[in-house]
């Protein structure tokens, strides 16, 4: 007991103040309880004789970013790994517990943890808890991809979408692509630069989707350079929305645009979770309305979700495409693309 009581402090303890007022207690009973004050001091002060806790972990270093011979590996094998994942059309694809899209013949769906890697391997930001996976085409002559989300915020209210102004959405998207491009910077990969409408943003209140479209390129590239276009789709539900951001270029959006909606007229929300199935006196409100949706208006002030940049399409050496099965279209899409600062083709 006497040796217990001298070597209690250092278990676990320290840095405590009752730890500071047990250690004056202990030494002040000390000689009552027979025990040596100079010895149970030192052995109070150095804590060595019991088990020490962990100490904490110190945040690790920044990576470095990769050279762009790492990114093309990873991005070669991210497409590996996304095609062994995919799931072929057609079939019905089940999108968490809320709804589903209908896949036709040619489409194919990757799911969450390869489309995660595969995103990223080209310099995208994908928030985890909001991303579900991508839809891309096998199809000869289909050059695109499509990101899949389910945004869990409650119904969120349309009414704003009669009085938006479209320049100032506009702004909202240029601000949340700037955030995500330290994110991008850090990786190793270029800025991004948004430069306009290709699509103003329209809504179809019996439908509740929502669509609007916008153009970006690499920041500092010639005013010619290839575009990327992110054609942004969304459809209400009671609980929440799904975004599915159609990815292509600008010289493809037009003859890409029908396939886009009939994509997101192929997906639906389950019975029960659609934007007419909403209880007031139950259901969740979102914090926000629809102007949420094109560039995060008000979604910044609250503190929601992250403001809407643009994902990015640019693949690096993905020679393995064609062997892979993907398609002619894919393959033709990737082949004579700039891997970002490595300043060859493929």
């Amino acid at each position: 007991m006497p040796e217990f009581a001298c070597r209690l402090a250092p278990m676990g303890l320290a840095g405590r103040w009752w730890h500071r007022a047990l250690l004056a207690i202990m030494l002040a009973l000390a000689p009552a309880l027979g025990l040596d004050h100079g010895a149970c001091a030192q052995s109070i002060s150095d804590g060595n004789s019991g088990p020490q806790p962990a100490l904490p972990q110190q945040n690790p270093s920044p990576q470095p970013p990769l050279s762009p011979q790492q990114r093309d590996d990873e991005a070669r094998a991210a497409w590996s790994a996304a095609i062994q994942a995919r799931v072929t059309g057609p079939q019905q694809i089940a999108l968490n517990d809320q709804g589903s899209v209908a896949l036709p013949e040619g489409l194919f769906f990757i799911p969450k943890a390869p489309a995660t890697r595969l995103m990223r391997s080209i310099g995208n930001v994908v928030h985890a808890e909001t991303f579900i996976g991508l839809v891309a085409s096998s199809n000869k002559g289909e050059e695109w991809l499509a990101e899949v989300s389910f945004i869990r915020e409650g119904y969120v209210k349309d009414d704003e979408a009669r009085k938006w102004n479209a320049d100032d959405l506009l702004a909202n998207i240029k601000e949340g692509t700037q955030g995500a491009n330290e994110d991008r910077v850090a990786r190793g990969f270029p800025r991004v630069e948004v430069l306009g409408w290709v699509e103003p943003p329209a809504y179809d209140p019996k439908a509740h989707r929502l669509v609007w479209s916008i153009s970006s390129k690499d920041q500092g590239e010639d005013a010619s350079a290839e575009q990327t276009v992110n054609y942004n789709t969304y459809l209400l539900g009671r609980n929440g929305y799904f975004s599915l951001d159609f990815i292509t270029s600008l010289d493809r959006i037009e003859v890409e645009k029908p396939t886009a909606r009939e994509l997101l007229a192929d997906l639906s929300f389950a019975p029960g979770k659609r934007y007419e199935d909403f209880n007031s006196s139950t259901d969740k409100i979102a914090a926000y309305g629809i102007g949420a949706l094109v560039g995060g208006l008000v979604a910044k002030k609250l503190g929601l979700l992250a403001l809407a940049g643009v994902f990015i399409l640019k693949f690096a050496k993905i020679f393995a495409l064609a062997a892979a099965g993907i398609g002619a279209g894919v393959v033709k899409f990737f082949r004579g693309r700039s891997s970002p600062g490595s300043g060859t083709k493929v």
